[in-house]
């Protein structure tokens, strides 16, 4: 017998179950990256999660004989519907054993659930903020996930969405550099030395991670003007804008954080991130005793380098912004003497700026997450 249990977010037998079960579905996939704990169990947490002060999340179980069988979050984002003049509502955390029976019935109860809340789209996976991976993997299974920035699937979970009717909204591609061709192409450095030369943005290097802590806000502000244009872009709250700043911070390497000023406001950024990923499934989710001690150690022994987060704030584009931070960044890289490998994440192929910028870089696309909407 199929049923579908509603998580009560204070019950926390019911929030253990629910974030636990990717864990026993994953449990022998070497792909796989659990995320850590203190991040899956905020996610459900009303008083950690800075998206519940304007928007609603309810989260559900598919529950077969007993066992739990997948899982699926539904969510009304108040200020992209207002921002977008929208009606849309988003699904995440879609979790599911190749239970078509199961996959129906979680999407049927968010379909009835947006429904009942005068929604007529459903959009996803698509989470509560810029820190959640968007998509369905649908191309690059064989690649290992990469940290929490990008979400990973089984390949049997494309045809589970595609069977309820859903049709492709977005694709974001992430691009793979060897770092032996990650030379900044003539063209693009000579367009980023003459944008330096005119003067006006200035490349900000940071001495040490006090210094970057202490740019943390204007680097926030940035980040939530950077976006405006884009296809998921939601006005951020003060509280969200920490939230993502206070995290990024948490794994942030003082060097390869990169920011354009123009005067004393900061106008483009470039975050790039040492892959852990090995060290967090060590982990499995625990940072303490041992995941703290060897995630810090996975930063020096990785040879991957993951850039998650390009932005320019639009009036800036155009004028040079996006070569210097590539160019900047690309010297960055190999004064480390670390990476071998490169990885641009989550690209959305509506940003045709970014798009062409990993063409002139020699990317190769090698993984593709696809978010889905269907009119309901």
């Amino acid at each position: 017998m199929l049923t579908i249990e509603k998580v009560n977010t204070s019950d926390k037998i019911q929030v253990k179950r629910f974030v636990q079960l990717p864990h026993r579905l994953y449990k022998n996939c070497p792909q796989w990256v659990p995320p850590l704990d203190i991040d899956a169990y905020a996610q459900l947490d009303p008083k950690k999660h800075p998206f519940y002060e304007h928007s609603e999340v309810e989260f559900f179980l598919a529950v077969r004989d007993g066992r739990d069988v997948g899982r699926i979050a539904a969510i009304e984002n108040r200020p992209f519907n207002k921002y977008h003049g929208t009606k849309e509502a988003d699904f995440y955390f879609f979790d599911c054993e190749n239970d078509p029976e199961a996959a129906r019935a979680l999407f049927e109860t968010v379909f009835t659930w947006a429904r009942n809340r005068g929604l007529n789209r459903m959009i996803g996976p698509k989470g509560m903020g810029p820190l959640d991976g968007y998509g369905v993997l649908v191309f690059g299974h064989e690649q290992r996930q990469t940290m929490n920035m990008l979400n990973y699937n089984y390949p049997y979970y494309q045809k589970l969405v595609e069977d309820m009717g859903f049709e492709k909204e977005v694709d974001f591609v992430s691009c793979y550099l060897p770092a032996d061709k990650f030379r900044i192409p003539e063209r693009v450095e000579r367009i980023a030395k003459r944008a330096l030369e005119r003067g006006g943005l200035v490349v900000k290097r940071f001495k040490n991670k006090s210094e970057l802590i202490e740019w943390a806000p204007r680097i926030g502000e940035a980040y939530n003007k950077a976006f405006v244009r884009n296809w998921e872009y939601f006005p951020f709250t003060p509280r969200e804008i920490k939230f993502v700043v206070d995290n990024i911070m948490t794994v942030a390497d003082h060097r390869l954080i990169k920011i354009i000023t123009h005067g004393e406001e900061v106008v483009g950024f470039l975050f790039a991130f040492h892959d852990v990923s090995a060290a967090m499934q060590r982990a499995n989710g625990k940072l303490f005793p041992f995941g703290l001690p060897d995630l810090l150690l996975e930063m020096r022994r990785t040879n991957t380098v993951s850039v998650n987060g390009i932005g320019i704030l639009p009036e800036f584009q155009g004028h040079g912004g996006n070569a210097i931070l590539y160019y900047e960044m690309g010297q960055t890289l190999l004064s480390f003497n670390q990476f071998t490998h490169v990885e641009m994440t989550q690209v959305a192929e509506t940003t045709e700026q970014m798009r062409a910028d990993l063409k002139n870089l020699n990317g190769v696309e090698y993984k593709n997450h696809r978010v889905y909407h269907l009119d309901i």
